[in-house]
């Protein structure tokens, strides 16, 4: 039945997931059999290999081309949108270890990192495979990959608990064992293990390449020797648990830290390339729905905060916290769905185009929500009524490109500078003319060079940022997708004209991940510490 399916999608009108469809019930019919699955029907696609492929399309007289095969391979993907961001994301959890906060909203369950729950899907991978950060790894790659997903390019995402507050041998074998899963996945070569420095070089023209590696920790942690530690480790973005800037409700929720802290954390990381994520929580004890909604303008209105990413999670009440016992005692009440869907409309509204909104809601399991929101597709919701009322967000990861890629479209760069933790940022877009789509991005900073967290640093400035947008494909080819035609290179190019022309810098770094330090050697950069330079 697979190769039936096949050819009557090859040979149908049209190519959709709603024509394949069509044609498995046709056939399921006929066979009076149950149905494969587009995983299957992937792998058998694969393994007929290119010759055989071609040799179907002559003989049902269909005219062969890549961006046939591409398009084929693309429908019987499972859940393209998991690649359509540019790469794909593998979150890694460490093992459970205490954790330095008492907050009220956070819980802790036996044999789990604190603020995870046992019903999380990363935490029920970590779990089945006992914490092995290997492991973990390699379970998720196979997965996307009998998903159809390419997995050349992973960004990893290593989640449980506060990263900074673990020992740090234990943290260089975990990101050294995460390298050594991408390194050897699939290898016929055996027990090829090395220490962190061989493990990187060699992801560097892996198969499986690392481009982005990102940690979660607190505002508090943060100061150079740490910043030293996490670049050392290969560590390009970091997740700041900063929850909210009014000290008094940070107080209020024992958060441990206050906001002069967040802002000491964001400059210490800005200055040295990293991408900086603030997660935030409104619906906390003290706060209001009007003080949330000023919250996340100042957010960008305020030169010390302007993170590049941002990640919602309105507070959960959950059993055995703190916060559970102010809710059964009626001295908390969380937002109702309507006021929730209020605030998430307002910060959409008012977000600036530089800025990606990764998530609006987490994934806790509503059966573990005593109360606060259950659902779960909040933010879909949020935008179908925006788009009814003709409001629309102008956040990064609205507008990437997607599946909507029209090689012909004509594209502009657009620029935008603004100030940030006592420097100046340049973001950096190719997007269509209406700026509806975004193609591919850069973010360049230039420091204030006032006490630079690392010396090499001093007097360069800084791309902290080059990503191209739309379905990811495989590093050797060349399809429907923004990918892989050549306009990262053009963003960096004018990058580093605004830096030598304008801010009159003779020197360029760039905060490569490991796996995409070979791309920016052919651009004439050349390593040094953790980083890589180039003269002007």
């Amino acid at each position: 039945m697979k190769k039936e399916i096949i050819e009557n999608l090859i040979t149908a009108k049209k190519q959709t997931g709603k024509e394949l469809e069509k044609i498995k019930r046709s056939l399921m019919s006929s066979y009076r059999a149950k149905s494969p699955n587009n995983i299957s029907l992937l792998k058998f696609y694969h393994e007929m290999g290119k010759s055989k492929i071609k040799a179907l399309f002559n003989k049902l007289n269909v005219p062969f081309s890549q961006e046939k095969d591409d398009l084929i391979k693309k429908i019987l993907t499972t859940r393209p949108v998991r690649s359509l961001s540019g790469i794909v994301n593998v979150s890694v959890l460490t093992k459970p270890y205490p954790c330095p906060g008492k907050c009220i909203f956070c819980p802790q369950e036996d044999n789990i990192p604190k603020s995870y729950l046992k019903n999380e899907p990363a935490v029920m991978r970590a779990i089945m495979n006992k914490y092995s950060p290997r492991r973990q790894v390699n379970i998720r790659i196979e997965a996307l990959k009998m998903s159809g997903h390419p997995v050349d390019k992973i960004e990893l995402r290593i989640i449980g608990g506060t990263w900074s507050y673990y020992p740090k041998r234990y943290q260089r074998w975990f990101i050294k064992e995460c390298f050594q899963a991408c390194n050897n996945f699939n290898s016929r070569k055996k027990n090829l293990y090395g220490s962190l420095e061989q493990e990187h070089k060699r992801n560097e023209k892996a198969r499986h390449r690392v481009v982005g590696l990102s940690v979660e920790t607190r505002p508090d942690f943060i100061d150079k020797e740490e910043i030293k530690w996490l670049r050392s480790l290969g560590v390009t973005s970091v997740e700041l648990g900063v929850q909210s800037i009014y000290d008094d409700v940070l107080k209020k929720i024992k958060r441990g830290h206050t906001v002069s802290e967040t802002i000491k954390a964001t400059k210490l990381l800005k200055d040295t390339g990293i991408k900086v994520s603030y997660q935030m929580m409104p619906n906390l004890p003290g706060s209001t729905l009007k003080r949330d909604i000023n919250l996340f303008k100042t957010l960008f209105s305020d030169s010390r905060f302007q993170p590049d990413y941002l990640k919602i999670y309105p507070m959960a009440v959950i059993k055995n916290t703190e916060a559970y016992k102010l809710w059964i005692n009626k001295r908390y009440k969380p937002y109702s769905d309507l006021q929730l869907k209020k605030l998430f409309k307002e910060i959409k509204k008012n977000i600036p185009r530089y800025v990606r909104i990764q998530r609006l809601i987490r994934d806790i399991p509503a059966q573990d929500i005593e109360a606060g929101t259950k659902i779960s597709n909040l933010r879909q919701i949020v935008l179908d009524e925006m788009k009814k009322e003709n409001i629309s967000c102008k956040c990064i990861r609205c507008r990437e490109v997607k599946e909507d890629y029209n090689p012909e479209e004509k594209l502009l760069l657009f620029r935008e500078d603004y100030l940030a933790s006592q420097g100046k940022e340049v973001f950096l877009s190719y997007e269509d003319k209406k700026r509806r789509k975004v193609y591919s991005i850069l973010r360049l900073r230039l420091p204030s060079f006032d006490d630079m967290p690392i010396k090499i640093l001093d007097n360069s400035t800084l791309i902290r940022e080059v990503h191209t947008y739309g379905q990811q494909i495989s590093l050797k080819e060349k399809g429907l997708s923004p990918q892989h035609k050549g306009l990262g290179k053009k963003l960096i190019k004018e990058a580093e004209r605004i830096s030598k022309e304008e801010f009159g810098i003779k020197k360029i770094a760039v905060i490569s991940s490991v796996g995409t330090r070979d791309y920016y050697r052919k651009l004439n950069y050349r390593k040094k510490g953790d980083y890589l330079f180039k003269d002007l």
